[in-house]
């Protein structure tokens, strides 16, 4: 519907590369709110993080789960893509593999910053999935910090997800959903906009660590 995705930068260039992106589903707006603190914090040094409010502008603008051609989003990632259902259907990949505009565009996006670290709001399950190695102590951090448990997600159809993709096609990256709850309000967000923060210098200084070896 012609309106812009917007990518905001902030911190330093040449720093540990860190993308957070609040919407994905336009009915699952609360990651807009830790997005809006996260721009009015103070990013360490050694971080350039770039917030996407949200990657689904249509849906948000409709509050609707998919974009404007009711596309699910979370479907239509080119990584592990499968038909799934037709338009007015909650799940509808899409026509393809990454057919959708906004699909194209994070790609380009994601494959052009190269980001370490991908952080994507969704609701309203409350969970973290477990993980392995460096990003499974993203992720127990980042419960830790927040109160959100670990939890394996289950009994879903789960194919052309976004985190999922860029784990897979962006080198040495690593990524993880949030599942925030139903309700978020101000003081929570601003939890979770520290907690971003905390978990990219924990990644800095890891990185650092290695070079330093």
């Amino acid at each position: 519907m012609g309106k812009p995705i917007e990518a905001l930068r902030l911190g330093a260039k040449g720093g540990v590369v860190v993308v957070v992106v609040g919407v994905i589903h336009g009915n699952e707006a609360a990651g807009l709110l830790i997005t809006d603190k996260l721009q009015e914090s103070v990013v360490p040094k050694g971080i350039d993080l770039w917030i996407i409010p949200t990657m689904n502008p249509d849906g948000t603008a409709l509050d609707q789960r998919g974009n404007a051609n009711q596309v699910d989003l979370n479907r239509n990632f080119p990584y592990n893509w499968a038909k799934m259902g037709k338009p007015g259907y909650w799940q509808f990949a899409g026509k393809s593999k990454a057919s959708e505009p906004e699909t194209k565009a994070i790609v380009a996006f994601m494959r052009e910053i190269k980001p370490a670290l991908g952080i994507w709001y969704h609701q309203d399950l409350n969970i973290i999935s477990p993980g392995t190695g460096l990003e499974g102590t993203m992720r127990s951090t980042y419960s830790r910090l927040t109160g959100i448990p670990i939890k394996r997600i289950t009994g879903g159809t789960y194919t052309g997800v976004a985190a999922t993709w860029q784990r897979r096609n962006v080198k040495d990256g690593m990524a993880f959903v949030v599942e925030l709850g139903e309700t978020l309000n101000l003081t929570q967000a601003q939890v979770h906009a520290t907690a971003v923060l905390d978990i990219a210098m924990l990644l800095r200084d890891g990185s650092s660590s290695k070079l330093d070896k």
